[in-house]
């Protein structure tokens, strides 16, 4: 790793032009903001590939995003290409469709001749893995204030090309306090947590007060794609088993728990092939999956993606976990969701999706109304458990009304 000037990394980069190069970038709130702008004031023409990126991402004609999982920085572009696949198989994308020529990361300074990827490490392991064969470029942005982790987050400084010092402290999501309805949800969906269990937790209000919900556990352990601040509540209140590492993919949250997590022997960080795949969910002792979805309908299929017919994120690793959590002893699929939406004035609970769904087949459905057990039941129940349980009660009627011209019904509607 030789540290050097943008000039140099832009003059590499430049190396690339009219090639239409594949750049795999460091996503979430771990992305290399500096290196991004080089690419995008080099490169006439390149494509990136990111996991939700953020708000400021370069929107112009050339700099095309691929992703599996669109972030608020692409739900707009309309040069987004969607590509629509379980996370646990991304990295096979590189060994084919989409071979990289160039990686940009955000790291630690380097230690011991490593550096960290820190708090983002997800697919980039097998992206730099798969540039170095193909004798292409890897360039860091080495920061200070980047958390040292270690296992899969650690880099040889030998595998990387070039590097960029900056020291700019790392952005956190906003902040938003639950409300009645997340923690009545929440509250619910702790219930099918058991002492000396597994938890999943996604992202957003309600796996957080989920987590909240948690802390009167005692010997839990974490294996999840993201660790976050209910995480970090729930090592603090002494719910977790300390014999038992905390496995993540990627950190989403507030500075108190990027400090947690710098040299935290406790947090061990995998690739995405590892920490997604449901195999060895499947091993994992009453593997509780906790995960939202926009809208579900009487099938009991889950819709987590499409907002009004666009794409608004995407699969990630929710299926990875339906299935693997299903499959672990005493495991639950929990999908959590509020019952009604006010902004549009409709409700999340719909006869049929009309978009592609993203997962189905889940053991459990939570709304603030209640909870809809249903694994085993036949496709009769499963409607009249979701209509009675789950949805609100201004759309019960209508949603009978469906499941009776949907063959749902039979006789169990009221």
């Amino acid at each position: 790793m030789r540290i050097v000037s943008e000039q140099v990394i832009a003059g590499r980069l430049a190396g690339m032009a009219g090639q239409n190069p594949l750049v795999v970038v460091s996503g979430n709130f771990a992305t290399p903001w500096e290196l991004v702008r080089l690419a995008d004031a080099t490169l006439p023409s390149c494509r990136t590939f990111v996991l939700n990126p953020q708000p400021g991402w370069p929107c112009r004609d050339g700099f095309v995003i691929n992703t599996p999982f669109v972030g608020p920085g692409a739900r707009c572009d309309p040069r987004l290409e969607y590509l629509p696949m379980r996370l646990s198989l991304v990295p096979r994308l590189f060994d084919s469709l989409w071979p990289p020529e160039a990686v940009l990361i955000h790291t630690s300074p380097p230690r011991g001749g490593k550096v960290s990827l820190g708090i983002e490490v997800n697919i980039l392991p097998a992206a730099i893995e798969r540039v170095r064969q193909r004798g292409g470029l890897v360039v860091a942005q080495v920061n200070r204030h980047m958390p040292y982790t270690g296992a899969d987050a650690e880099v040889d400084v030998d595998h990387i090309d070039l590097a960029l010092e900056v020291d700019l402290p790392l952005p956190s999501p906003p902040l938003e306090p639950p409300d009645a309805m997340s923690a009545a949800i929440g509250e619910q969906v702790a219930g099918y947590a058991t002492d000396g269990g597994t938890v999943q937790l996604g992202i957003g209000q309600v796996p957080d007060t989920a987590a909240h919900n948690l802390r009167s556990k005692r010997r839990l352990g974490v294996w999840s794609e993201l660790v976050s601040d209910g995480t970090l509540q729930l090592e603090q209140a002494g719910a977790l088993d300390i014999d038992r590492p905390i496995c993540a993919s990627f950190l989403f949250g507030s500075q108190e728990l990027y400090a947690w997590a710098h040299e935290n022997p406790r947090l061990i960080m995998r690739r995405t092939e590892t920490v997604n795949d449901p195999g060895l969910i499947a091993t994992l002792p009453a593997m509780l999956s906790v995960n939202t979805a926009l809208q579900v309908d009487l099938f009991a299929q889950a819709n987590a993606s499409y907002v009004r017919g666009s794409i608004y994120s995407g699969f990630g690793g929710q299926p990875d976990f339906v299935e693997g959590a299903l499959h672990s002893d005493g495991g639950h699929a929990v999908i959590a969701l509020r019952s009604w939406h006010d902004k549009s004035d409709t409700s999340n609970i719909v006869p049929v999706l009309a978009v592609p769904a993203c997962s189905f087949q889940h053991s459990v459905v939570v709304s603030e109304q209640g909870s809809a057990e249903i694994f085993g039941r036949s496709q009769y129940d499963q409607a009249r458990l979701l209509i009675e349980q789950v949805a609100h009660p201004r759309s019960r009627t209508r949603l009978w009304d469906a499941a009776g011209h949907l063959g749902l019904a039979r006789a169990t509607m009221p």
